[in-house]
């Protein structure tokens, strides 16, 4: 599917998009796997490779970082970034074919081989020329890492409502407030972080909110937020009279909140095709296991109760998919996919969560074991229904595009 073409919209990726996809693969089978293979269980055991704090084992965290640097050396973490900041200057279309691609070999080190929140969004283009040398490029390279401070203990969906807040004291800024489930929070170099500087009654709801970048050594860690599939690797960040230059605004003063907007339909992009190529992997494993396991004298894929499982989260996918390639297609074509981008964000998710809901019955006894991965697929699917917009507000956002 070309996105740069504006003649109509086709399903046929280019030769670039089909060479790096390819490409991809081979470095996940030559440069991932290997290190899969040598954590062993200390990846794929939901209990052996965590401290006792709930932290990642330190060869994990080491191995996400090799994986990180020699996706970004190899030209693949921030490929949907332009060529003018260092990335790969991608169409939509490319990047969301890649993130599929990358998420299609199941949960594991390949998760890291694109960038996810830790690495270089297109909110961190704002960047003037210090910030992107010192905070950016390294992010870039795969060198550093970063987090999206935005949602709070007492404020998620409903963001415009938070309680941080900076206030100016000469050429500085004093950050006071706290935030929850940032990803990456525990190991990044630095956070993005969202606090009021003016008053709603001021700026209005959605003004009046500045971004700032604060480094590791200024914020506390407060602790992990261990949410199911994603253990380990979100924390609380505390922030009690932080002081940063003026020089560490990301952006415009009060206009983070629009900035970050602009930015949505990305964010929602990603996910979708997170989704997508995670429902992929589960449908492969469902369509082996039951053309290989016998019960009552048959393969089980013979009866109908499980090839109608399958057969359902096969058009699910399916239909996911195509949603995916048109709204990146649309975002290529600078045409509106707010409306796009929601309902691909709600229908991908929960087409996940019922494939691997079914590759869990499937599989019996086999499902919920430890042994394989299927519960864990359960328990993120349900986290991505939640992150970049719940269930609840895409439908919100549909309905609003529908005038009601």
């Amino acid at each position: 599917m070309s996105g740069t073409s504006g003649t109509g919209v086709s399903f046929a990726l280019d030769d670039e998009t089909k060479l790096i996809l390819e490409g991809l693969q081979d470095f996940i089978k030559q440069e991932v796997e290997p290190l899969e293979n040598e954590l062993g269980e200390l990846l794929t055991h939901p209990r052996k490779g965590y401290t006792e704090e709930g932290r990642p084992v330190e060869p994990v965290v080491e191995a996400i970082d090799k994986v990180r640097r020699k996706s970004a050396e190899a030209g693949y973490y921030a490929m949907n970034l332009s060529e003018e900041v260092g990335g790969g200057g991608v169409s939509n279309v490319t990047w969301y074919a890649a993130t599929r691609q990358a998420f299609s070999n199941g949960r594991g080190l390949n998760e890291h081989v694109v960038a996810g929140a830790e690495g270089p969004k297109p909110l961190l283009t704002l960047a003037n020329e210090e910030q992107f040398e010192t905070y950016v490029k390294p992010v870039i390279k795969g060198e550093k890492s970063t987090g999206f401070g935005q949602t709070e203990p007492g404020v998620g969906s409903d963001s415009p409502n938070m309680s941080t807040t900076a206030e100016k004291d000469g050429d500085e800024w004093i950050i006071n407030g706290n935030k929850q489930w940032i990803t990456n929070a525990p190991y990044a170099d630095f956070i993005q972080v969202f606090a009021r500087t003016t008053p709603q009654s001021d700026a209005g709801r959605h003004g009046g909110i500045t971004c700032f970048l604060v480094e590791d050594d200024e914020f506390e860690l407060g602790g992990y937020n261990n949410a199911v599939g994603q253990e380990g690797l979100q924390g609380e960040v505390i922030l009690d009279d932080v002081r940063v230059p003026e020089s560490r605004v990301l952006g415009e003063v009060d206009r983070a909140f629009y900035d970050a907007m602009e930015f949505l339909s990305l964010g929602r992009l990603e996910i979708g095709a997170q989704a997508v190529g995670l429902s992929e992997y589960l449908l492969e494993q469902a369509r082996e296991y039951a053309t290989e396991r016998e019960a009552f004298g048959s393969k089980i894929g013979d009866f109908q109760q499980v090839s109608s499982k399958i057969a359902t989260a096969r058009a699910r996918t399916y239909a996911a998919d195509s949603v995916g390639l048109r709204c990146a297609w649309k975002m290529d074509q600078n045409m509106d996919a707010i409306e796009d981008t929601s309902i691909l964000k709600w229908f991908a998710t929960q087409a996940y969560w019922e494939v691997a809901d079914s590759t869990v019955q499937i599989h019996g006894g086999n499902g919920v074991s430890e042994e394989n991965p299927f519960m864990d697929h359960l328990h993120f699917a349900r986290v991505l229904r939640i992150v970049e917009g719940t269930d609840e507000i895409q439908l919100n956002t549909i309905a609003s595009q529908q005038g009601l």
